[in-house]
């Protein structure tokens, strides 16, 4: 498998795409290699592969500076859009 490693790249030389949450450069076979997000934050794997060809690439990148999973980026947002600790909220009583 390590024979088939083409080029080591570094991940800001790749395009990200949102859409299909992958990250990809382009083969000299004229395709392009592919490697998920999840693979990467999940530490799986640092190869990045081509479907047409048995070319691979090595990605180098740190988990940190991935982008953040689409849950934890809306939670980020709720917690900046939280009303002021000044302003009263309706308290339910119970009898």
């Amino acid at each position: 498998m390590a024979d088939n490693i083409y080029d080591e790249i570094e991940i800001e030389d790749m395009t990200w795409d949102a859409t299909l949450q992958l990250y990809h450069y382009p083969c000299p076979c004229g395709d392009r290699f592919e490697i998920s997000i999840d693979d990467l934050r999940e530490q799986e794997t640092d190869i990045a592969v081509c479907p047409s060809c048995s070319l691979q690439i090595r990605v180098i990148y740190e988990v940190d500076d991935l982008p953040k999973p689409e849950g934890q980026a809306a939670e980020k947002q709720g917690l900046s859009q939280t009303q002021p600790q000044d302003q009263q909220q309706p308290v339910a009583a119970v009898a």
